[in-house]
C-alpha cells in the first residue's frame, strides 16, 4: 500500500511539475519577462498575412500587428502555423496569439478568447471568370473547394446546399484550392472575401465572385482561454491607434479605403 501511495504521490507531482514548467504564458508580465510576443498566422493568406516576392512576410494583419506592438514597446515575432491546427498552437503555447483574418464564431468562442472584431467580411463563392452562376442552388452537383478548418468550411456544412454538392474537397490552404479552380479540377471555392477580392485584383480576367454568398462575418485576434490580461492590452492599444487614425494608413495601403471597425 506504501509503494502504492508512493508512486500516486510522484505521478501526481510529476504532472504538477509539467503543468507548472509547461512554458505556456497567459500574463502580459510574463510576456514583458521574456521580451516579445508571438504571432501565430497561415503566411499564405494574402492580403492580411503572406510572402511577398522576395519572401518576405508582409500584409494588413502583419502591418496592424507590428503597429500595435511598436505602440506598446516590445518585439513581436511571426509564427507560421497550419490552419488546422491552430487551436493546438494556441493551447501548446507555442504562439501567444492568433491574428490574421480569423473569423469570430461561437464555436471559435469555446476554444479562444476573442479581441474586439476589428474588420468585416463574408464568405463569398469563387468561381472562374466566364461560368455564369450566381446562386448557391446552381452548385448542386458540382465540386465546391474549401480551406480545413476555416470558416468557409463551417459555413458550407451550416448551410442546406451542402447535401446537394457532388463533392465538398478540403484543402490545406486557399492558394491550392485557387490554383485548383483555375485548372478546372474543381468548380468553386468558398472564400473570405478580403482574400478573393486581394485575388481578383492581382489576376484579372481569372475568376469572379457569385452574386449570393454565405453569409456575414468579422474577424478578430484569438488568444488561450486564460490570457485575459494579454488580450485586455491588445484590445486597448488597437483601439487607442483606431481612435488616433495611426491605422487608416495601414488600411488604405491595403484596401485604398478606411474599412477598419471602430468599437
Amino acid at each position: 500500500m506504501k509503494k502504492l501511495i508512493a508512486v500516486i504521490t510522484t505521478l501526481l507531482l510529476g504532472f504538477t511539475l509539467s503543468a507548472c514548467t509547461s512554458g505556456i504564458i497567459n500574463e502580459w508580465s510574463e510576456i514583458e519577462d521574456r521580451g516579445y510576443v508571438i504571432v501565430g498566422l497561415d503566411d499564405t493568406f494574402a492580403p492580411m498575412g503572406f510572402r511577398d516576392v522576395d519572401g518576405e512576410l508582409v500584409g494588413f494583419d502583419v502591418d496592424l500587428a507590428r503597429a500595435v506592438f511598436e505602440e506598446i514597446g516590445i518585439e513581436v515575432r511571426f509564427q507560421p502555423i497550419d490552419w488546422d491546427a491552430k487551436v493546438l498552437e494556441l493551447d501548446a503555447g507555442t504562439i501567444d496569439m492568433i491574428w490574421n483574418g480569423l473569423t469570430i464564431t461561437d464555436a471559435r468562442k469555446e476554444e479562444m478568447l476573442f479581441s474586439d472584431a476589428y474588420l468585416a467580411n463574408r464568405q463569398v463563392v469563387m468561381v472562374r471568370d466566364g461560368v455564369m452562376i450566381d446562386a448557391l442552388s446552381d452548385l448542386a452537383g458540382l465540386s465546391l473547394g474549401v480551406q480545413i478548418s476555416s470558416a468557409a468550411e463551417a459555413a458550407v456544412s451550416a448551410n442546406a446546399v451542402a447535401d446537394t454538392l457532388g463533392e465538398l474537397v478540403k484543402f490545406d490552404t486557399y492558394n491550392q484550392a485557387l490554383l485548383d479552380l483555375k485548372n478546372g479540377t474543381i468548380d468553386a471555392v468558398v472564400i473570405d472575401e478580403i482574400m478573393g477580392r486581394y485575388i481578383i485584383s492581382q489576376e484579372p480576367g481569372v475568376y469572379r465572385v457569385m452574386a449570393e454568398d454565405f453569409g456575414d462575418e468579422t474577424y478578430g485576434i484569438g488568444f488561450r482561454l486564460e490570457s485575459t490580461s494579454i488580450r485586455d492590452l491588445v484590445n486597448q492599444t488597437l483601439f487607442d491607434l483606431l481612435e488616433r487614425g495611426d491605422l487608416t494608413a495601414i488600411s488604405n495601403t491595403w484596401f485604398s479605403e478606411d474599412i477598419l471597425l471602430r468599437p
